[in-house]
């Protein structure tokens, strides 16, 4: 029969397997035993070795036999007179140490350098492929398994004890294949076997592996190391619990890429070289050249790969050669192509095709990230290798071997799509669309293809799947389902075409024959997948006609017993497409099957995210809401996200939906119809009781209205416009009690006042500023500012000066005293103060601010069509000598206040407020009278008793009044000015 027999050169030139096809008697696999004639080397083939990688397929892995041990090594180590015609592993058996051991006890401490792992330039693959590790957890979490799980190994405690019996070795040949059996054999007595483990079990003794792997290496037993690296690929060998294969490939390799790395690493650190000129010891630079290897790291490296040569089995070997193969380029650079090659061939000596696939998954992916010019002829070869034995996926026999462990054909195939994913996106990143179609072209030669076209549809670039998009749907119609689920296919088709622009020619064929084969599923599951992607397809695509359709499909689709309540993620998926991608807003809430979709979600935490979704994207496309019927449905799921607020629900959350609602009302826009807009207004706060901010947005709101009424009047309200306003106002004055935070509540009387007052609303206005009045003692002691509670005091003053400045312009009420808001205001501050509070002190001199402003014939600002006290008193006598009343009282409140900061031993607060008051006064009173200016100049003595007093507002204080003295109605200056020089 014709087989192929591998021929090698030494490993110091790359180790490269070249395949001769001919005629052979015996097979390949058997061993070789070596006889020893006159000091030259026979061979001599055995029979097969019974031992083989175990599968739970029933596709028998064969176990590669050990390779000749002449062509582990290069002729002119054969040739060496050292070792008196044996054969080397012989010589190197009867030294102390064999040569990995040796190596680990000759170099030093890997410590330093131990930060360096994990760490690794830029991949190759980041340029051309999705990132694996992008694609590693989705793996872990997609293919799990509630089987139980076991491990054999001698590196972690517990677990039951396995025996393992050691025949003696008596020739020197049995002694060299017993040191090179302990490479992947188990030691006596040391092997255990952990049963019965869960999926997190298992992953979690996976990693105490590869925990012990790095402590063993940074121990300098890097024997150890290697045998932990061989019996973790070793357990890639096993496809028990096959449902979990793709994640143990994740949880192992990971093991396996920090050897490979760590083995890097140490050969580079031990690679250190001479530049040329000069005579210092330089580490090597990531750009290094073989020509710059010492021959001691070179031989290091050589044995390595030789150690990993000897390794019985064929999978750990293969593993961990893939592992380490970066390290190939301290030997050279020349051979990468070649050696990646060779391992694509050695795979086809796995006779388990699941194990095969990924193996070959993890020969593209190290092959990929050399960051090596190599070719990528060795990816095409795999996927090809892969073609050969694709029949193998259906035969009787594995059939067979899925009914006994209860496994459907398509469930069993799905454990194929990450590896042949990676190898066909590993193609396909760089490939030209000659190759893309040679290689659509070999799997169309398939039977039951719908595996191989689900790879094709993920791999290939999303162009050139929606440059065909028809040719795909042919395919995909014509695929077996039970090999490979249809719907699966069409739901990755859809997710191909999304991506790209197709021409409206193309658009409505594709629908045409994938909605034929959508609207046949029965299944729930089948259709729901297969909706949540054509769905957006259709949105893109077409008119809010065929979505509303698409819609009533879905709803058909999962009312019959309830079905909803199993897809509630994925319709929620579907609302989220539908928003993202519709233009027509109005249109889409107008729909017949919009809202009832909505209401299928029974469940309220989820119904509520939806509500956000929809209301969201209304707000980032922006503009005006003018229709009723949109504004309702609007409206309809505003309510559905205010009733979920409970007293359990947490700040965020209330604010969140409090930002929304109040999003949505500043949109809705009745345009002049400015009743009907107050009428939404009043049904607004009906509709949403719960939440403050949109109370307070309903105030800011009408107020404008109110404001928007006065600019289309100019001003001149008729008695139509007179008696809205006056609504408007009332609305404002019912709404804000409802409010729960007091000072937000002062600061909207205040604001619904002063617009009541611009409207000339004087009763509405009256009403808003005694409200506020009447609610300032509530202010409580500390407010929160930026998450922080602070003293309220601060606030309370800024507060109360604004609405001194509004008061000025606000008319007495004939029906009350003189001032009397005023009055109200002071008896306000005797409440809301502490006693000896200087945030009070200082309001007052805003107060005496104030009524020396009320006393002036015109006041400096007005209130259109508002006439203020100015107009209704006229600087009558009796109107003064009531203000005068009131600053004697206030003046004696602060300089009660005075002497108490003296008392209290508070210097520098007592001569900051006398220098104020002494300010005002200079400013505001009439100093002509003896007792006022008596008055002003002790004032001036205690501000500069101290020496604490401001010296820049001191003299800037005496510098005013020179300049004022200058003139005739400020005569007395020049004296007050002496007086206060003799104290």
């Amino acid at each position: 029969m014709s087989d192929i027999e591998w021929s090698a050169r030494p490993l110091d030139q790359g180790l490269i397997l070249i395949p001769h096809m001919e005629e052979v008697i015996e097979h390949p696999l058997n061993p070789i035993t070596i006889t020893m004639i006159d000091g030259r080397a026979g061979f001599r083939r055995g029979t097969i070795r019974s031992s083989s990688t175990g599968s739970s397929t029933g596709t028998p892995t064969p176990t590669h036999a050990p390779t000749p041990v002449t062509n582990l090594f290069s002729d002119s180590l054969l040739g060496h007179s050292s070792f008196d015609g044996s054969d080397p592993l012989s010589q190197f058996a009867r030294q102390d140490l064999d040569p990995l051991s040796k190596m680990a006890a000759d170099e030093w401490d890997y410590s330093a350098n131990a930060t360096s792992v994990g760490k690794k330039s830029k991949d190759v693959s980041e340029d051309l492929t999705e990132p694996w590790q992008a694609r590693r957890s989705a793996i872990l979490m997609k293919y799990t398994t509630s089987e139980k799980l076991s491990i054999v190994t001698s590196f972690l405690p517990g677990g039951e004890k396995v025996v393992v019996k050691v025949q003696p070795s008596g020739t020197m040949v049995d002694k060299v294949r017993t040191r090179l059996e302990q490479l992947d054999d188990f030691e006596e007595g040391s092997v255990r076997q952990m049963l019965d483990l869960t999926q997190q079990e298992y992953a979690a003794r996976i990693e105490l592996l590869n925990n012990e792997l790095v402590q063993a290496w940074h121990s300098d037993q890097r024997v150890k190391a290697l045998k932990i690296g061989i019996q973790c690929a070793k357990l890639l060998g096993d496809t028990a619990a096959i449902a979990f294969y793709p994640s143990k490939f994740v949880l192992i390799t990971d093991i396996l890429d920090i050897f490979g790395k760590l083995v890097y690493e140490r050969l580079k650190m031990k690679a250190e070289y001479y530049k040329p000129g000069s005579k210092v010891v330089t580490s090597l630079p990531d750009n290094f050249t073989p020509e710059m290897i010492p021959e001691s790291a070179k031989e290091t490296c050589r044995n390595w790969f030789y150690k990993i040569a000897s390794i019985r089995e064929l999978v750990p070997r293969l593993y961990v050669e893939m592992a380490i193969i970066k390290s190939y380029s301290f030997l050279t650079t020349s051979e990468f192509s070649t050696a990646l090659l060779r391992i694509t061939r050695m795979i086809r000596g796995i006779g388990n095709p699941l194990i095969a696939v990924y193996a070959r998954c993890y020969l593209c992916r190290v092959g990929l990230a050399l960051n090596q010019p190599t070719d990528l002829g060795f990816v095409k070869e795999n996927f090809y290798d892969f073609l050969s034995t694709y029949g193998q996926l259906f035969s009787p026999m594995l059939k067979a071997d899925l009914n006994k462990q209860n496994m459907q054909i398509s469930s069993y195939l799905s454990l194929y799509t990450p590896a042949l994913d990676w190898i066909l996106q590993v193609m396909a990143a760089s490939a030209p669309d000659t190759l893309l179609m040679e290689v659509l072209v070999r799997c169309k030669q398939q039977t039951n293809s719908g595996l191989l076209l689900n790879t094709i549809l993920s791999a290939f670039k999303p162009t050139y799947i929606a440059g065909r998009p028809m040719e795909f749907v042919n395919l995909i119609t014509a695929c077996n389902e039970e090999g490979f689920p249809q719907y699966l296919l069409y739901r990755r088709l859809g997710q191909c075409l999304i991506q790209e622009s197709l021409s409206k020619d193309d658009c409505r064929p594709v629908l045409s024959a994938v909605w034929q084969y959508i609207v046949s599923l029965k299944d729930p599951v089948k259709f729901m997948q297969c909706a949540e992607i054509w769905i957006h397809f259709t949105v893109i695509h077409f008119s809010g006609t065929e979505v509303n359709l698409f819609l009533g499909e879905i709803i058909s689709h999962l009312t019959p017993n309830r079905a909803f309540e199993q897809h509630y993620s994925q319709m929620q998926s579907i609302v989220e497409r539908v928003v993202a991608n519709t233009q027509d807003f109005e249109s889409l809430l107008t729909m017949e099957n919009f809202l009832p979709l909505i209401d299928l979600f029974h469940k309220e935490s989820i119904k509520v995210e939806v509500c956000k979704t929809v209301i969201e994207g209304l707000g980032s496309q922006g503009g005006l809401i003018t229709d009723p019927i949109v504004i309702n449905a609007l409206m309809f799921l505003a309510r559905i996200m205010h009733d979920s607020v409970s007293a359990l629900t947490v700040d965020d959350e209330k604010r969140q939906i409090g930002n929304l609602i109040c999003g949505l009302i500043q949109r809705v826009d009745y345009g002049r119809d400015f009743e009907k807009q107050l009428n939404f207004y009043a049904e607004a706060r009906a509709a949403f009781p719960n939440l403050d901010s949109v109370h307070v947005q309903l105030v800011q709101c009408v107020n404008r209205l109110s404001v928007d009424t006065r600019k289309i009047v100019r001003g001149h309200h008729t008695r139509r416009t007179s008696a809205f306003v006056r609504a408007c106002a009332a609305f404002c004055f019912i709404t804000i009690p409802s409010t729960t935070l007091v000072h937000t509540r002062l600061q909207l009387y205040l604001l619904s006042g002063q617009v009541a007052l611009l409207n000339q609303c004087l009763g509405q206005a009256d009403a808003c500023f005694k409200a506020a009045l009447s609610l300032v003692p509530e202010m409580p002691k500390t407010i929160e500012i930026d998450g922080r509670q602070k003293s309220s005091e601060p606030y309370l003053l800024s507060y109360l000066s604004n609405f001194l400045s509004t008061l000025l312009v606000v008319p007495d009420s004939p029906e009350h005293g003189v001032l009397y808001l005023m009055r109200g205001l002071l008896n306000a501050v005797q409440r809301c103060f502490e006693t000896n509070s200087s945030s009070k002190s200082y309001l007052y001199l805003r107060v005496l601010d104030l009524l020396s402003t009320v006393t002036q014939e015109n006041y400096p600002y007005h209130v259109d069509k508002v006439e203020s006290n100015d107009t209704l008193y006229g600087s009558d006598k009796k109107f003064i000598n009531e203000v005068n009343k009131i600053c004697s009282k206030v003046l004696e409140e602060i300089l009660s206040h005075l002497k108490y900061l003296g008392s209290s031993d508070q210097g520098s607060k007592q001569s900051a407020l006398a220098l104020e008051l002494f300010a005002h006064l200079i400013i505001r009173a009439d100093l002509k009278q003896p007792a006022l200016a008596t008055i002003a100049v002790n004032l001036w003595k205690l501000s500069q008793k101290h020496g604490s007093a401001d010296p820049k507002l001191s003299a800037r204080t005496i510098e005013y009044m020179r300049h004022k003295g200058q003139h005739g109605s400020f005569d007395h200056f020049p004296e007050l000015l002496s007086r206060m020089a003799h104290t």
